[in-house]
């Protein structure tokens, strides 16, 4: 019986989910927020899905650090871009971090 990557489950859903946002980033014109949003919000789910397939112990400790990095970044562009402009996201990246 395979065990279920709750981690890899959560940063896949997550990737899906911050395609709206995005889009919606780019109908108010924000340059470059967009891409950078897509960027690290798929981040997280790639770095675990490489950390799962790791060619060491330490290569596999390095990797998940860096997609919390990641989704402690998308929290920062989600929270910028909503305090700036009247759209509320229903996307919440605490959940994720748990």
């Amino acid at each position: 019986m395979v065990k279920q990557n709750v981690i890899k489950e959560k940063g896949l859903q997550f990737a899906i989910q911050i395609v709206p946002p995005a889009r919606a980033m780019q109908s108010q014109n924000e340059f470059g927020l967009p891409m950078e949003l897509l960027r690290s919000g798929t981040a997280i789910d790639t770095l675990v899905c490489e950390a799962e397939c790791a060619e060491s112990k330490y290569d596999f400790i390095h990797k998940l650090p860096i997609a919390l990095k990641e989704a402690n970044e998308n929290g920062y562009f989600m929270n910028s871009f909503s305090k700036r402009t009247k759209l509320g996201f229903c996307l919440s990246v605490f959940s994720l971090k748990r």
